[in-house]
């Protein structure tokens, strides 16, 4: 089983590059927008409620998949380095897929802000998330969040640098940065 993790700031390419990654490898996308938008219409995702749900639902579709004979999958995530929550969490749906014989691959995306606000209104975007077509409040949240918290990691932070490949998407496709993850990867 592979589990690989596609993070970095919002608007990033995440959801996109894991869509070209999905269809030239077979893995199963997973898209954190996909329980997000699941609960929204019930609870915000800002509420103690929501953001449970959320969390629940999250982690009984990593579980099952776990333990799946799937071949793996691919899940997008915003990483707040800054958070010592956010490092924990990671290292728990790591070890779900690794207590089980999986092995976690990590891609870190970055991108320019000025492109990230280009691309939070991108049609494919608010296609799959509703929830960022309020503008105004998707942009402001944008900014706000790489104004509060640390969304890229520094040189030699992470712990798996034999699975793990940072690449800046700011002047290339979703094509071409799927492709570079598989070929690092050999999926």
């Amino acid at each position: 089983m592979k589990f690989i993790i596609i993070f970095g700031p919002q608007a990033v390419g995440k959801m996109t590059v894991g869509h070209e990654l999905e269809r030239i490898t077979g893995l199963k996308l997973f898209h954190n927008h996909m329980t997000i938008e699941l609960v929204t219409p019930f609870f915000d995702y800002g509420t103690k409620a929501g953001a449970r749900l959320v969390s629940l639902f999250r982690r009984e579709i990593f579980e099952e998949m776990a333990k799946s004979d799937q071949a793996g999958m691919i899940f997008t995530y915003v990483w707040a380095f800054d958070q010592q929550a956010d490092w924990d969490y990671v290292e728990e749906i790591s070890q779900l897929f690794e207590s089980r014989g999986g092995t976690v691959y990590l891609v870190e995306l970055e991108a320019d802000l000025e492109e990230r606000l280009v691309r939070n209104k991108s049609p494919h975007r608010l296609m799959h998330k509703p929830t960022k077509r309020n503008f105004e409040r998707s942009e402001e949240d944008l900014k706000g969040t790489a104004e509060r918290y640390r969304l890229n990691s520094r040189e030699g932070e992470l712990r798996h640098k034999e699975n793990y490949i940072r690449i800046n998407n700011t002047r290339i496709s979703p094509a071409e940065a799927a492709q570079m993850i598989k070929d690092k990867f050999e999926l």
